[in-house]
């Protein structure tokens, strides 16, 4: 199968329909913002007929990982898809994009080559509702280094998303470095304000959608997440944190990602 071609994302190279499994897809595009090309894995549940209006959630990966993480190692489509047909949540599609794969990870910031940020605000959610011809309220989460992401941009962007949710998350930029080899990092000052997730929550925190968070009791960062859940309290802003037993490893987030699906379906 040959390149699509739409618009800005031109063009665009589509998994073939007759090698895919579970309802899963895969896109290759080009993306402004990366200047080059971007991959993303989507899931779509059974049944859907486009065009339509159906949420989107976007899911960001941790270091190391890529957009097939979340499917190949979280199995999100198969939990998607059990809540579904249990009448436990409402259909909902799931794009998982890469980081733009700088680095160990790239924190999904702006760096000095590549708006890794743009890619993940802007341009999966636009080629995503375009390929797709559906429309929606569109959500964020993430695990690790995705969970700083998801409330990082999900504070700094309020009115893009209707909710966030983050699992285990790096609460600082600085704790990257953990996570990492040294001088895997592509961005050279983790001290930037930018980068600071409370100062987008006190930017706009009369704006803020829904949120919610979770961390395993036996995760490195887990203290870490405890004082943003209080700092966050502390500003007034209404949020939810959960505690569960567990580690900062796939089986934590393949058990807890139901959490987030219903969380989402409970704000449409």
């Amino acid at each position: 199968m040959g390149p699509k071609f739409l618009g800005s994302f031109e063009p665009i190279e589509v998994s073939d329909p007759e090698l895919e499994r579970d309802g899963v897809r895969y896109l290759t595009f080009h993306s402004k913002s990366l200047l080059g090309r971007g991959d993303v894995s989507v899931f779509i549940p059974k049944g859907t007929r486009f065009p339509t209006e159906i949420p989107l959630v976007v899911m960001l990966h941790g270091v190391y990982g890529s957009h097939w993480s979340w499917f190949l190692k979280g199995a999100a489509h198969r939990v998607a898809q059990q809540l579904i047909d249990t009448r436990q949540i409402r259909p909902m599609m799931l794009a998982a994009p890469s980081d733009g794969l700088s680095g160990d990870g790239s924190g999904y910031w702006k760096l000095p080559s590549r708006d890794v940020e743009a890619w993940i605000v802007d341009d999966v959610p636009s080629c995503i509702r375009t390929i797709f011809a559906s429309n929606g309220p569109t959500f964020l989460c993430g695990l690790s280094m995705g969970g700083y992401a998801a409330l990082r941009l999900g504070f700094k962007y309020p009115l893009r998303y209707q909710a966030i949710s983050a699992h285990s998350p790096i609460t600082q930029a600085e704790q990257l470095r953990d996570f990492v080899r040294e001088g895997s990092l592509p961005v050279p000052d983790l001290a930037d304000p930018e980068l600071d997730i409370l100062r987008w929550a006190r930017a706009h925190s009369k704006e803020l959608p829904a949120v919610r968070m979770d961390c395993g009791e036996d995760d490195p960062l887990s203290n870490a997440t405890r004082h943003l859940d209080e700092e966050l309290t502390a500003l007034g802003i209404e949020h939810t944190y959960d505690a569960f037993p567990g580690k900062h490893d796939w089986p934590y987030w393949r058990e807890h990602l139901s959490d987030t699906l219903r969380f989402f379906d409970s704000v449409l």
